[in-house]
């Protein structure tokens, strides 16, 4: 159903065009109802002021609904084809080109603010580009874009949309987190709007820009966790997953807090490191690595991953290591051998910590997690950041 709630949100944009750009609208055309203005007769001449419209605002919108369609498409042939894991991982990067498109046309800027400590050595600003290289090794500079920034958003729409499709495998915890994260952007956008900071703030239509495809999407979200939550009618499959990531990626990139975005996935973004072991066959993967569930106590358990070969030396060692910081739950047999272990995610892990619990409280308590986490990176984001920078965008 991830599919279906896709739709219903591409939908809900296309309609929505008109309205952030309604008053543009009027202002630069003679549309509007408004037969009974005087119009001079240089503007007759030069005919309608169109160059009043924002058309790099209308471009950015048209082109994050361009991206959001493409990973639908990809996303519902996945879930159609079962494409492999090695092939899909780069999904997003196709999908997120429309966006990068418009981005180097209208907006262009690929420099990052360095921190104070580093900025003797690079500057207050730094160019994720070769126009920098060449600053260095020439001492000059040249017109080339930062094409290391445009490679950084792919990556970034890449890690956005894979985290939340990895931790997954119980009811409602895709489409809950995501919830969540949501929620936790819009309390961002939130504070640069007006009671909160001066009208108008330089950064309001980027917010503005990212609470007209979050509120949507938290909108279709909790219709469909209506029916994922335990015990679940309906699954959301690949495509929610994939949709869910890109929209966090589209509002991130096009409202210009990347940076932020990372703060909220920590929680992703140490599953995904915890799972790397798995991920690049370190050790042996398994195809499904959710929960298992033991019918007698109706709870679930850390799933495991059984090692039919012994594991090199270093690899069991750490393993063992991990065992006693209460990171992994391994068995080992009389030699001393490593025979099994918990699957490597977060959700196995929770369960590793806690104990064995019903499939909602699970749910519930990384949801908690999420939030917390998120919480703290906002907090980090306008207060703690003021030891490295200068002053926050507030």
């Amino acid at each position: 159903m991830g599919a279906v709630c896709a739709m219903v949100y591409l939908f809900v944009l296309i309609v929505f065009i008109p309205w952030p750009f309604y008053k543009d609208i009027v202002v630069a055309t003679s549309g509007g109802g408004n037969r009974d203005v005087m119009k001079s007769l240089e503007e007759i001449e030069t005919g309608r002021l169109l160059h009043r419209f924002p058309h790099n605002k209308l471009a950015s919108y048209l082109s994050a609904i361009l991206s959001l369609q493409s990973i639908v498409l990809l996303g519902i042939g996945d879930d159609l084809f079962d494409i492999r894991w090695r092939h899909k991982v780069l999904i997003p990067a196709f999908a997120v080109i429309p966006m990068l498109a418009v981005y180097f046309v209208d907006f262009g800027v690929t420099q990052m603010v360095v921190p104070l400590p580093l900025r003797p050595y690079l500057g207050e600003l730094f160019d994720l580009g070769m126009s920098h290289i060449d600053i260095l090794l020439e001492g000059q500079a040249n017109n080339d874009p930062g094409w290391l920034y445009y490679i950084y958003m792919a990556l970034m729409s890449i890690f956005s949309s894979n985290s939340i499709n990895i931790l997954a495998g119980i009811n409602g915890i895709e489409v809950a987190q995501s919830i969540v994260i949501a929620v936790l952007i819009v309390i961002n956008d939130i504070l640069y709007l007006s009671p909160f900071t001066p009208y108008p703030h330089p950064a309001t239509d980027s917010h503005l820009f990212s609470l007209y495809f979050l509120l949507p999407f938290i909108g279709v979200s909790a219709a469909l966790l209506m029916h994922n939550w335990y015990p679940a009618k309906v699954f959301v499959g690949d495509t929610y997953c994939y949709f869910a990531g890109m929209v966090f990626a589209v509002v991130a990139i096009l409202g210009h807090f990347s940076k932020t975005l990372i703060l909220l996935l920590i929680p992703q973004a140490f599953n995904f490191v915890y799972s790397a072991p798995q991920l690049f066959h370190l050790v042996p993967c398994p195809r499904h690595r959710l929960p298992h569930f033991n019918a007698r106590t109706g709870l679930l358990e850390p799933s495991r991953v059984e090692f039919r070969k012994p594991l090199h030396r270093p690899i069991a060692e750490t393993l063992k290591l991990l065992h006693r910081l209460r990171m992994l739950d391994v068995e080992v047999n009389a030699e001393g051998q490593v025979v099994s272990s918990s699957n490597f995610t977060l959700i196995n892990l929770w369960l590793v910590w806690f104990g064995p619990m019903r499939e909602d409280r699970l749910a519930m308590g990384l949801l908690g997690f999420q939030f917390l986490i998120g919480g703290l990176g906002l907090f980090i984001r306008h207060r703690m950041a003021l030891l490295v920078f200068s002053s926050d965008n507030l």
